[in-house]
């Protein structure tokens, strides 16, 4: 008996075993690719993130404060100028192709900056790089929604969003040790040499990518769309918001603590390492709670309180003192990071892979952000407001972040 074939299956029977391997290795091939993207995001953020705090500092030596905040202002007008035609790249090329030329350009934006020695150079270098940066995000993004499913969407974000924010936390630290007398030259050259491997293991794992069918959309529809769905227009402010306070606080934290209050580099690299680890001590628990227990819009409304209370508590700390700079703004990121993850759980739970418009449009909000964040700061500036309120203002722009949270509709 033990030696002979089994019965062969019929009908409904094998069509339904069929189904059942096929489900299995299809969630099997999925789980995989969803495991590499994790890989994936820590590589890339750690690439990024090396030289985000320092590279305001680096810039205002060849340009005055104000100009830093001019330049950012630049780029994000042409990153947002780029989100409008990637759609249409997209369906020509494919996501694949697109974030291989995207990282192509990123290396050789941010190893130009490794040599260049005048404004125009560091300049093209910048802006380039900054661009880069925004739209390979946006790939990735394309690449973990096509392998995710709604209803684990929370863990799945969770998990990668930690993943990644690990970098952000390793990254200030190796920052620290690396920038030694002003040598940003070290830096720019760590972060270009992280994007081999990365060139290397985006070949190797995601050549065979299949494209979801990218809807060809007019960006005015698009917004229509946006602007129509009353859910969907709320997050996107949320998320404007939250890129407004990450934007503010990249470009003018690492400015006040090295300029005003006197700490070295390898003390506010240890500052923002402390600073960063709510991202990955918080965010993969609260995206599960998301999936399973609690509503999105009441976790991401403490994160605003949170947010908004701590920050402008900041213009009060005059004194050098890690401790207490360190605590500070490790409870502005806090907020920061219950905020991030309920805005993109509830955002990739209303929004498929296929809509690359509407996700490239809530992409763009982080360059809208590094657009009216600074001219705004240009402004108060001008005014002869000194550094240190320009927290209290922050803290209150997002206090405003309360009546769009508080607005949305739960997913469930």
């Amino acid at each position: 008996m033990g030696g002979r074939n089994p019965p062969r299956m019929k009908g409904l029977e094998a069509f339904f075993f069929n189904c059942g391997t096929m489900c299995a290795m299809d969630s099997e091939k999925k789980q995989s690719s969803i495991f590499v993207m994790y890989i994936l995001g820590f590589l890339f953020t750690l690439h990024a993130a090396l030289p985000s705090y320092v590279t305001s500092t680096f810039l205002a030596r060849f340009t005055s404060e104000n100009f830093v905040g001019i330049m950012y202002t630049l780029s994000a007008l042409l990153a947002i100028a780029v989100f409008v035609v990637v759609p249409k790249i997209l369906r020509k090329f494919g996501n694949y192709k697109t974030m291989m030329s995207l990282l192509i350009v990123d290396f050789i934006s941010v190893f130009g900056l490794v040599f260049a020695q005048n404004e125009f150079l560091v300049s093209v270098f910048f802006v380039t790089g900054f661009i880069s940066v925004a739209i390979i995000g946006f790939n990735i993004d394309v690449f973990l929604e096509s392998f995710s499913r709604d209803s684990v969407t929370g863990k799945i974000r969770g998990t990668f969003l930690s993943t990644a924010n690990t970098a952000w936390i390793v990254a200030p630290l190796v920052g620290g040790i690396i920038l030694t007398d002003g040598d940003y030259w070290k830096v720019f050259l760590a972060a270009a040499l992280l994007l081999l491997p990365i060139l290397f293991f985006v070949h190797n794992n995601l050549k065979n990518f299949k494209d979801p069918e990218y809807k060809h959309v007019h960006l005015r529809d698009t917004a229509g769309e946006v602007v129509r769905n009353k859910d969907i227009r709320d997050i996107f402010i949320v998320g404007f918001l939250l890129q407004f306070f990450y934007s503010w606080m990249v470009i003018y934290t690492p400015l006040y603590l090295y300029t005003h209050i006197g700490f070295s580099w390898r003390e506010i690299g240890i500052i923002f390492s402390i600073m960063l680890l709510p991202f990955v001590l918080t965010e993969a628990p609260l995206g599960r709670l998301a999936d399973r227990r609690w509503g999105e819009k009441e976790v991401m409304s403490v994160g605003f309180i949170v947010m908004a209370i701590s920050t402008g508590l900041i213009a009060f700390i005059e004194i050098k003192n890690l401790a207490l700079w360190a605590t500070i703004l490790f409870i502005t990121r806090i907020g920061a990071a219950m905020v991030e993850i309920m805005s993109e759980t509830y955002f990739f739970k209303k929004v498929h892979s296929s809509k690359a418009d509407i996700i490239g449009l809530f992409r763009t909000m982080r360059s809208w952000a590094y657009i009216v964040s600074p001219v705004l700061a240009i402004i108060l500036f001008s005014v002869d407001m000194p550094i240190k309120y320009i927290f209290v203002f922050l803290g209150i722009i997002m206090f405003l972040g309360l009546h769009w949270s508080l607005e949305l509709k739960d997913t469930k």
